[in-house]
């Protein structure tokens, strides 16, 4: 009896202990602390960032937000090593056609009731299509950029070319005549940096009706290179190797290794994204003059793919509601627009989007905010098996192409055969 005693009083005490506990398990009596792992990395939106998590911190005394910086460059990697070894951050800042494998794998909070309505009514369901995957939503997409082109104003002035508005762009061919007609002399009429070629090339081919993924009734992904998936680069690869209007040798260099021929007057045009401005402003010489003129269209008009910036949160976080609460904060129109400042970007809720420092002529924001509306996602947002499509078959198929390698027969089978096994092998 003494001894059943002693166990009965034990586990009173035990009891009486846990009696703070939380429901998933803290002990109530400390601040719960989230890791928000930011991708931000330009000066701007560093500080924006940071600045709204102090914010927070300040104003939430129970739940610390800990920033944690993060890379671009090597985010997919340190994400999945992070998931497998249960170390991942709670808050989790990525690209939307980063997610279909995570999501899919189980490493990512279904967000589907976590979310204020004010939050879920305020982005557009086009936005909210880059992040569901099945029946789940896995993200919250708030910042995106459409591709621009950046201009040598002097130039086209000087030229006499109609310059492009959003409300009357250029069309595929007229572009490609009019990259022609600006160069010569050791000159271009547009410079392609296609680095990453896969990903500018379909979101582009929107524009032209391309779509390249096609899902049937069964849910699964082929590939078909289609007339309107050729438009756009069929343009890049006759720029470069029949009219000579785009030099071959900036085909491999990043957005950042065209700037300075650019600033020097060897490229009248760089299709970059709307965020380039910032560098830009940044390292233009004192007079040059720029502006910003919508990429072109094609059957379905201005229409192109993006692949938002996300927060996620990690399914393994033992504190969702606490996640989320922050993503609400952060996502304040007010803050939204603070963010979108930051990175020189658009923000995809209607509310931050109409604010006016959006739509001032300096440094044309008011350009890229009038092409919001035609942003639509990306054609591999839910591909399963686009990571491993796009590094081992699509990318070294582009770049052949658009160096004359190979011709446009071989660069649609290569696409759709190769391409087809591997994504089969996703789907099964």
């Amino acid at each position: 009896m003494r001894t059943r005693a002693s166990l009965l009083l034990v586990l009173a005490l035990l009891l009486a202990s846990c009696a703070g506990c939380s429901a998933d398990g803290d002990s109530g009596t400390g601040p719960v602390t989230l890791r928000f792992q930011s991708l931000a990395w330009q000066e701007e939106s560093v500080e924006a960032n940071k600045e709204l998590v102090k914010e927070w911190n300040a104003g939430h005394p129970d739940i610390k937000i800990e920033y944690v910086q993060g890379s671009w460059d090597s985010v997919h990697d340190q994400l999945l090593t992070s998931f497998e070894g249960g170390e991942a951050p709670d808050i989790i800042h990525d690209a939307s056609d980063d997610l279909a494998d995570f999501a899919y794998g189980g490493y990512l909070a279904d967000l589907t009731g976590l979310l204020p309505d004010r939050l879920t009514s305020d982005i557009p369901r086009r936005s909210w299509e880059t992040v569901t995957f099945g029946d789940g939503v896995y993200g919250v997409p708030f910042l995106q950029e459409p591709r621009v082109l950046i201009a040598n104003a002097t130039w086209l002035e000087e030229s006499g070319v109609r310059v492009p508005t959003p409300e009357r762009p250029w069309t595929w061919e007229e572009f490609r005549r009019i990259t022609e007609q600006l160069s010569g002399d050791g000159r271009y009429g547009v410079a392609w940096p296609l680095k990453d070629p896969v990903s500018a090339t379909l979101n582009l081919s929107l524009s032209a009706g391309g779509q390249l993924f096609h899902r049937g009734p069964d849910g699964k992904v082929t590939v078909r290179f289609e007339a309107g998936d050729e438009v756009v680069p069929r343009t890049v690869h006759d720029q470069v190797g029949e009219d000579r209007s785009a030099p071959g040798s900036l085909l491999g260099s990043g957005g950042s290794d065209t700037l300075p021929g650019f600033f020097a007057g060897k490229y009248a045009m760089v299709p970059l994204g709307l965020s380039y401005r910032q560098q830009i402003v940044q390292q233009a010489p004192k007079g040059f003059d720029w502006q910003v003129l919508p990429a072109p269209a094609g059957a379905e008009g201005l229409t192109q793919g993006v692949s938002p910036q996300t927060l996620s949160i990690a399914e393994d976080s033992p504190h969702k509601k606490e996640a989320a609460a922050f993503i609400d904060f952060l996502l304040r129109p007010p803050h939204m627009v603070r963010l979108a400042l930051g990175d020189w970007m658009l923000p995809t809720g209607t509310a931050a989007l109409a604010d006016p420092a959006l739509h001032t002529t300096e440094h044309d924001w008011a350009t890229g905010t009038a092409l919001a509306a035609h942003l639509r996602p990306a054609p591999a947002q839910s591909v399963r098996g686009y990571p491993e499509w796009k590094d081992k078959v699509a990318t070294p198929a582009f770049q052949e192409y658009y160096s004359g390698a190979i011709g446009l027969d071989e660069l649609r089978d290569r696409l759709e055969d190769d391409g087809n096994l591997v994504l089969a092998r996703y789907q099964r």
